[in-house]
This record gives C-alpha cells, sequence and structure tokens, in this order.
C-alpha cells in the first residue's frame, strides 16, 4: 500500500461524516503496521472522539512503530479532550503522514511540531485537494468567520422552478430528488427563504434511512417571522432543530411563540430586501455551522449572490421548458452589464436519472 492509497482510505472516512461534526472538521485516520492497517476511525457525531483517538483505541498496541494517515494536522491544544498529537506520541508511532495543516491558530504547524520534536517522522502534503474539497466549510469558518455556502437549484431547462401559477412538485425526477437528500445529508444545515416555506410547506429533512445520525438543522430566513405556527417546520422543531433569521425590532410575541415551540432564533440587521446576508452567514459561523446548503427560493439566492457569498452550485436540469412567465430560480439583482455578471467555473456535469446535475464552484 502506497501512502496515497491509504490516505485514500482515510479520506473516505472523512467524507463519511461531512454534516454530522460541526463545528469541528470531519477528519479521517487510518493507521497502518507491517503493510496492514491495525486501527481506523473518523470523527464521531457531535465532533468527539476525535478520528485519531478512535484509530489508537483500534490499534492498539500494534500502533507501536507504525505510521498513521490523518486528513488533517492532529490538534495540539487542550480542549474538551486533551491533544491527539500528544495520543500519538504516547503511543509510540513511527511516522505520522498528514493531507494538510489545521487552518487554526491554535494548531496551524504546532502539532506537526510536538511530533517532530518527540522524534516522531512527518511527510505533509499527500491527498492535500481531496483533503482541502472535504475540510472546506471548516476552512471558511476559520478564515471567514461563516460556512461554506452550497446553493441547491432545481428547475426546468429555461431556469424556472414553478409555473406561473406556482406548481412546482415536481420538476425533476426520483433520482435527483434521492441525490438532493444526499447533499442535505453531507451538510450541517439546509436554510431556505420564508417564500420558500410558505409556498411548500417543507419538512427539510434528510430522508434516506441511515444516511446520517445527527438531525437536520433546518434554517428559515424570515425577515418579519411570518413562518405559521402550525407549519411543518415549525411542528417539528423538537425533532429536528429549526432556526429562524429575522431583522431586529421583528414582533416580540411572534419571537417568544418560536421560542416557545423549541426554535432558535437570530436577529440581524436589516437589508434593502430582507435581511443583510453577511450578518445572517456570520451569526451562523459563530452558532458553528461549516457547511450550509441554501435550496431557495430565488430572493433568497440573489441575495446570496450579490453579495458574493455562493461558493459552490449544485443544478439540476430537467428536460422540460416552462416559459418566461414561470417563477425564476433566482431573482433578478441588478446586473447591467456582463462585466458584473457572476462567473463560476465548472467542476463536473452527469447524469442524473432522466435530469442532469452539473457542479460549480465560484471564480476566486
Amino acid at each position: 500500500m502506497t501512502d496515497a492509497d491509504c490516505m485514500a482510505a482515510a479520506i473516505g472516512l472523512a467524507r463519511r461524516g461531512l454534516g454530522e461534526t460541526a463545528p469541528n472538521p470531519s477528519v479521517g485516520c487510518v493507521i497502518v503496521n507491517a503493510g496492514r492497517v491495525v486501527g481506523r476511525g473518523r470523527t464521531a457525531t457531535g465532533g468527539r472522539p476525535h478520528a485519531e483517538t478512535q484509530a489508537l483505541a483500534m490499534a492498539g498496541a500494534a500502533a507501536r512503530g507504525a505510521t498513521v494517515y490523518v486528513t488533517l494536522e492532529p490538534c495540539a491544544h487542550h480542549g474538551r479532550t486533551p491533544p491527539c498529537a500528544q495520543a500519538l506520541i504516547d503511543a509510540g508511532v513511527a511516522r505520522v503522514v498528514v493531507a494538510m495543516r489545521d487552518p487554526d491558530p491554535r494548531v496551524n504547524g504546532a502539532g506537526l511540531a510536538m511530533l517532530r520534536a518527540a522524534g516522531i517522522e512527518v511527510t505533509e502534503g499527500v491527498g492535500m485537494p481531496a483533503a482541502l474539497a472535504v475540510n472546506a466549510g471548516f476552512v471558511s469558518l476559520i478564515e471567514h468567520g461563516r460556512p461554506l455556502v452550497t446553493l441547491k437549484l432545481a428547475t426546468s431547462l429555461d431556469g424556472r422552478i414553478a409555473t406561473r401559477t406556482g406548481d412546482s412538485q415536481w420538476i425533476t425526477d426520483d433520482a435527483s430528488r434521492r441525490t438532493a437528500h444526499t447533499l442535505r445529508g453531507s451538510h450541517d444545515a439546509v436554510m431556505i427563504g420564508v417564500g420558500t416555506a410558505l409556498a411548500d410547506d417543507p419538512e427539510l429533512t434528510c430522508r434516506i434511512d441511515g444516511f446520517r445520525a445527527a438531525p437536520m438543522i433546518r434554517i428559515v430566513v424570515d425577515s418579519h417571522l411570518r413562518l405559521p405556527l402550525n407549519s411543518r417546520l415549525a411542528r417539528g422543531a423538537d425533532a429536528h432543530p429549526l432556526w429562524i433569521i429575522h431583522r431586529d425590532g421583528a414582533d416580540p410575541a411572534r419571537h417568544d411563540a418560536f421560542a416557545a415551540l423549541g426554535a432558535r432564533l437570530f436577529a440581524v440587521p436589516a437589508a434593502e430586501i430582507g435581511v443583510e446576508p453577511q450578518a445572517a452567514l456570520r451569526a451562523l459561523g459563530a452558532a458553528g455551522i461549516t457547511r450550509l446548503l441554501v435550496e431557495g427560493g430565488g430572493t433568497l439566492a440573489a441575495s446570496l449572490l450579490r453579495a458574493d457569498l455562493v461558493d459552490q452550485i449544485a443544478w439540476f436540469t430537467a428536460p422540460l421548458v416552462i416559459g418566461g412567465d414561470g417563477i425564476a430560480a433566482i431573482a433578478g439583482f441588478g446586473v447591467a452589464e456582463l462585466a458584473a455578471a457572476k462567473r463560476l467555473t465548472m467542476l463536473s456535469a452527469n447524469a442524473s436519472g432522466a435530469d442532469r446535475l452539473a457542479t460549480y464552484r465560484r471564480q476566486d
């Protein structure tokens, strides 16, 4: 087994934890001794125990003299648990291969320095591109104070999400809807605007049995707290966390009513339309959200795009045409010249049942 093969296995473990470890990153760890995997682990649901701790527990005495492959630099600071770097030292491992350094200023090289000071051989950068993709939400939280934002769109070929009467169920097919639920499952939270909540009365849960252990955090951007108290989102707040972002000065009685149902509310400054998007995302970052899936509607999508806060787009297109009087996936946001348009880089394009799924990332 090569270093690249072993790191690929560790990254595969890390991917399995996406959406369930916030505010911690999802880390994978594989321990190899004499050509045999003796331990493996990933960050547990809720962020503890860490991947290295679990892999070392599996390996036991076989960790002595072993090589450890870990997708993110082992932590060097005392939090709720002792440093993972010290645990590796105490276990007597001979070598540690790390995909990327931890951007957290409490770590950022300190974990590797501890290992080297203890005489452990350290190799950096193996599998870094894949590790960066897995850790993109954690990196965004550390560097920008907000979660990584993925905008999910499901439209007709002409970019419509509903007919002129609002009929929208279903534009995409069963295969695309299942894929959309896997997207939900790999994010910490899913967010919609209140217009979508009023039109569709969604649950916003991940409806794939066994896909994730942690409940889905559902977020509604609702400036004036218009969400009905008998909506499915509100009624399910005890089982699936409901967070509501509203503007400063919203009706205190409505605020208290939602709080009584178990919802968590965030007051942020008002914008010309809705709430100030940067403030909203920073509030979510402060609450520990690292990966956010935005599912619409058009006003919310336009607000985030206009503010240059969309990092990725997952765009499902169905083979049908609705026409210009249908409801657009993205509302207008004032682009007068092509030079001001948001340009993206395509990452992939594949069939999704009878539909097509294309993914894009922002151009830095």
